[in-house]
């Protein structure tokens, strides 16, 4: 299976990894790892975590405060966010294809 991110959702995630990397030398790097480890987790088993609506789901990473939103078709995942949990939980929403 594989993954593509939303252009929005990429950019999340390379500016969340120069947060980190800022607050601490190799916190960025952490995060990266921590997300990688995720997503390849939601390729193992898509169907593992919750329905948000309709074919999206959230998973969430372990160390980080942080959701990945996908939705998955044909095969392949679509990461529509990579998403701080303690922020608007639906400013993602217009992002749907």
């Amino acid at each position: 299976m594989k993954y593509s991110f939303h252009p929005e959702a990429k950019a999340e995630f390379l500016a969340a990894i120069e947060y980190y990397e800022e607050c601490e030398p190799g916190l960025g790097a952490d995060f990266a790892i921590e997300v990688r480890s995720t997503i390849e987790h939601i390729l193992s088993f898509p169907n593992a975590w919750p329905i948000l609506e309709d074919n999206l789901r959230r998973s969430q990473t372990r160390r980080f405060p942080y959701g990945i939103i996908y939705s998955h078709d044909e095969g392949i995942i679509y990461i529509l966010a990579v998403m701080h949990l303690h922020r608007d939980p639906n400013y993602w929403q217009d992002r749907r294809r």
